[in-house]
């Protein structure tokens, strides 16, 4: 029996032409092999798969060549090359930088390079996985890679180029290796089932150049499972079940249920997707790359990324036609929050389920229309109803003197008879007439339509509020506006004199010291400063602002007046330590003295909130 050898090893390319998906990075080597300008150190990054360390044996390779063809490749038929294909050419050196990455292995690497190749023109290290290295690594390969000796040749190749030190960057050219793309790698897949004489639907490839993300070691992999388990014939339903990918149909099908609110049908077919194996993040997964899907397919121009094998796509062109914008975009909102809360939900199914939920009532829950080609809320008030107007009485026979200036909290009721028939009487002209010709008829109603409240009388004995008074009595309360005193130094004094006595009354005796020693300033008619001798002082003025502004406001009948306090330098005063410790140190301070405290909030687990 003979030893079987996976398609990743047999069909690995042994020249530039064969390698997949990478025609600039091959094509850019080749002319450099021609017009002899290799560069003394390549840096080669990318995803996993792509051709990184092929590109760099071939290079090796045929850099060595004795008989390199016109278009820049090997000729297989040297004794060069065919050393290098049995794995016996001695200036070729591979170096796993994962395995290898001490300063040691480095010096190793080194001290190797100072010897000249016994055949050929060039010796090659290729380092793999070279962001392995450790920075000490790093340093001590320096040197050697920024001045080689004019037969060496450095290949590095990596994953991941942001984890390489920028000084190694600099000494290498940096070649980015891309994905491959799907149709690449069907391709590809196709010309090596040929070879082995495999059946395959179109359809199961394009399924596994999807599952492989652009990797075709993946790719090829894969291809040799789906071999093994089919016996040799490749079909659409058993690389579904392989590789344990969920069928668009499904979601197709629960797509129908959820646009239709059939949420019955949709839980039972949710219930049917799990019964077969499927978490519920691979459903989440699923559904949103189905709806990007969607949304992509929405305008033809977009559609070239459209991620799905050809057999689904017109059935994605005509129904994205069917789904609107808004839903969509909704959708895909939604589906991504729940798959990132997926791993904290306890009960995984409930949390796919209240998912599955919202999508049902969706588009009923966000309630968008749209109108000149923009999302807008949807008008809940369709129909339009006239402005009611209120019919205001206006106060013609009221006379205002210089003498009585009122506030009237609350302004006298209207007779409610004589307000429900002017009411009934206005209303359908109101719904029919414009607000011009209701005003005109209010206004000549109000001249001809007799009032049944008596007028007041104009007297000059009498001013405003006295006809008030004797008018509505105590039914109304009516308070005379008090004209404010000017603010002077001797009624403010006085003012501050009794709301100190107040704070002494009160026993805070060293906020009434303080005010006692404060200087008083009027600045203008609304302003006034407190001048005090230091910051402790500040502290207590500012703790009873509101209480002092109060006292003055009351006394002088003006609430503009406001005041500020300012503090006279002097020399640095010694503020008490119960006065300069927040609520934090207080505690810390107290437990220090008494460690019995803190002992009991030990014991009784306790929290202190300052």
């Amino acid at each position: 029996m003979d030893n079987f050898v996976v398609s990743a090893r047999k069909y690995r390319p042994q020249n530039f032409n064969t390698v997949v998906g990478q025609a600039p990075i091959t094509t850019t080597l080749k002319n450099a092999i021609l017009n002899n300008h290799l560069a003394h150190a390549f840096l080669f990054c990318g995803p996993r798969g792509v051709g990184k360390t092929t590109c760099a044996r071939i290079l090796a390779k045929t850099i060595n060549c004795t008989n390199i063809t016109k278009e820049g490749e090997a000729c297989n038929t040297c004794e060069s090359c065919i050393s290098f294909e049995k794995g016996a050419s001695l200036n070729i050196h591979e170096l796993d930088a994962a395995s290898n990455n001490s300063v040691d292995d480095i010096r190793t690497l080194v001290e190797q390079v100072r010897f000249a190749p016994q055949a050929g023109k060039y010796k090659v290290y290729i380092v793999d996985e070279v962001h392995m290295l450790s920075t000490s690594a790093f340093n001590a390969f320096l040197k050697t890679l920024e001045e080689p000796p004019p037969f060496a040749i450095f290949i590095l190749a990596t994953t991941e180029k942001h984890k390489i030190l920028p000084t190694i960057l600099s000494r290498c050219q940096i070649f980015d290796f891309r994905r491959i793309t799907s149709n690449d790698t069907v391709t590809h897949l196709e010309e090596i089932i040929s070879k082995e004489n495999i059946k395959a639907e179109k359809n199961a490839l394009q399924l596994i150049a999807q599952k492989s993300e652009g990797c075709m070691r993946d790719a090829l992999s894969i291809l040799d499972k789906i071999v093994s388990f089919s016996n040799g014939a490749l079909t659409y339903e058993n690389t579904l079940e392989h590789l344990n990918i969920l069928d668009e149909a499904y979601f197709f099908k629960l797509l129908e249920h959820l646009t239709a609110q059939d949420l019955t049908q949709a839980m039972l077919l949710y219930d049917e997707i799990n019964q077969k194996g499927f978490e519920g993040d691979m459903v989440l997964y699923g559904l949103a790359s189905f709806i990007r899907n969607l949304l992509v397919c929405k305008d033809p121009a977009s559609a070239k990324l459209l991620e799905s094998i050809e057999g689904w796509r017109e059935q994605y062109i005509s129904v994205s036609k069917q789904i609107s914008t808004p839903y969509l975009v909704s959708a895909l909102n939604l589906l991504n929050e729940a798959e990132i809360q997926f791993k904290m939900a306890r009960n995984k199914r409930l949390h796919v389920e209240m998912a599955i939920i919202k999508l049902n009532f969706l588009q009923q829950a966000v309630e968008l229309s749209m109108e000149d080609s923009q999302v807008v809320k949807k008008k809940l008030v369709d129909s339009h109803y006239p402005i009611r107007l209120k019919k205001i009485i206006p106060l013609s026979n009221s006379v205002v003197t210089k003498e009585a200036k009122l506030i009237i909290e609350q302004q006298p009721a209207v007779s409610k008879e004589a307000v429900s028939n002017k009411t009934q009487a206005t209303e359908p002209l109101a719904a029919q007439a414009d607000p011009t010709t209701q005003a005109s008829q209010l206004s000549k109603e109000e001249n001809s339509t007799p009032r049944n409240t008596t007028p007041i009388e104009k007297s000059s004995n009498k001013n405003l509020l006295a006809v008030l008074q004797n008018k509505y009595g105590e039914k109304y309360k009516i308070e005379e506006v008090i004209d404010s005193i000017p603010l002077t130094m001797e009624d403010l004094r006085k003012c501050w004199d009794d709301f100190t006595h107040t704070l002494e009354t009160a026993l805070k005796h060293s906020a009434a010291s303080t005010f006692k020693l404060a200087q008083l300033d009027i600045e203008n008619e609304t302003h006034f400063t407190i001048t005090v001798p230091a910051l402790t002082a500040q502290k207590f003025v500012e703790q009873e602002r509101m209480n002092v502004l109060e006292r003055v406001w009351e006394h002088f009948h003006n609430r503009a007046i406001q005041f500020s306090i300012l503090v006279a330098a002097s020399e640095k005063e010694d503020v008490p330590l119960h006065l300069s410790l927040n609520s934090k140190q207080k505690y810390e301070r107290i437990a220090s003295m008494y460690p019995l405290v803190q002992e009991l909030k030990t014991r009784l687990n306790l929290e202190i909130y300052y």
